[in-house]
């Protein structure tokens, strides 16, 4: 009999969600007003107004993704074809997708083995006369060293952007809220975040220029305070009132959310702890928990028996490292050498609810101590 005979509580399941009778009633809000588009209803505003609060930045810019959220990013520092633009190999191709749109050249630094996140190192050494800008993503919820970053970007005269969609309330090692120390941070509501509106993006920054240019691309390059005159290139990533109105409701749960994962977290830790060959997240002060990353050996095996005892598992999260695409050419096998081992062999990623139960916990335990045991 597997240790799990029961699907855990999933993002995909009404009881792996926190969407309860505040959502309704915004919905039902926004339907009663009549007016669904976020340019003439007060729901988008609104949003933004709450998100620049919680995070203490100047702006907030709300859209209709994740990927659009980074796309008003890369419009907004201006990247051009021919510019590049350093990030990860590991993490969604809605971290690349708006660099490519603009017709720049994503350049991709190796991580540190520790935790997938760029190693700045190599995000130095990779800076060229044509880079204009970082991303650096905060990968499962674990902070980035963007206080390193941040120093190299101001050395080289770069644009910092933080791609926070799976880092919530996430902080660094020095309790810096993740998505605070950027240019410009980008956050997601999509279905398997922490918070969701099904789909929806925001994006923090204290410039108000950059501020002025993502809000404008977001709205076709349509200065609304002067008629219809299209001064600068733009798309249609407005968020409607409908997911704004639901994001409002999601905003304020999210801090319980991110605390539920945290203590959930510490329990797996200690009852893991000293199991040879599985190493769990050094910097655990601070992680936002989107997922639980382990190191193993031999990840696909590692994956596979997991599922088996009814616990799901993701060897190496991605498929392969984002360069492997076929939508890319020219990077060739071994460029990034450390995120390379991880996808491969070493990565193994459980997915995180803040509805575990301690028994839930438990049920997780048992089943890597079963496969290590193996």
């Amino acid at each position: 009999m597997p240790v799990r005979d029961r699907p855990l509580p999933s993002v995909l399941d009404p009881h792996g969600r926190t969407i309860g009778a505040e959502e309704r009633e915004a919905v039902l809000r926004v339907l009663d007003s009549g007016v669904l588009c976020s340019t003439f209803g007060p729901e988008g505003r609104a949003l933004e107004a709450e998100m620049a609060q919680l995070y203490g930045r100047r702006a907030a810019v709300a859209c209709s993704s994740g990927t659009a959220a980074l796309h008003l990013a890369v419009a907004a520092a201006g990247i051009r074809p021919g510019d590049e633009v350093i990030t990860t190999p590991i993490s969604d191709f809605g971290t690349v997708a708006p660099v490519l749109a603009q017709g720049g050249r994503v350049v991709f630094a190796d991580v540190l083995p520790g935790d997938g996140n760029l190693d700045p190192d190599a995000v130095e050494a990779a800076i060229t006369p044509r880079t204009r800008a970082v991303i650096a993503v905060h990968l499962f919820g674990g902070a980035a060293d963007t206080g390193r970053l941040r120093r190299i970007c101001d050395e080289h005269g770069l644009l910092l952007i933080e791609d926070c969609a799976q880092a919530w309330l996430g902080e660094d090692a020095d309790g810096r809220l993740l998505g605070t120390l950027g240019d410009i941070a980008c956050f997601s509501l999509q279905q398997f975040k922490h918070i969701t509106a099904g789909d929806g993006g925001l994006a923090t920054t204290d410039d108000p220029e950059l501020a002025r240019r993502m809000r404008l691309f977001a709205d076709k390059g349509w200065d609304r305070t002067e008629g219809r005159v299209h001064r600068e290139m733009g798309l249609n990533y407005r968020i409607t009132e409908l997911a704004a109105a639901v994001a409002r409701a999601q905003l304020g749960k999210v801090a319980e959310v991110v605390r539920l994962r945290r203590a959930h977290a510490e329990q797996l830790v200690a009852a893991i702890g000293g199991l040879d060959g599985v190493r769990v997240p050094q910097q655990r002060a601070g992680h936002a928990w989107w997922l639980f990353p382990l190191l193993v050996e031999d990840n696909d095996r590692w994956a596979k028996a997991l599922t088996a005892e009814g616990v799901p598992a993701m060897a190496g999260y991605l498929e392969r490292t984002l360069y492997a695409n076929p939508v890319f050419t020219g990077y060739p096998a071994g460029l990034c050498p450390e995120a390379e081992r991880m996808v491969d062999s070493t990565l193994l990623a459980l997915p995180w609810n803040e509805a575990y139960t301690p028994a839930d916990v438990d049920d997780i335990a048992r089943a890597i101590r079963l496969v290590h045991a193996a």
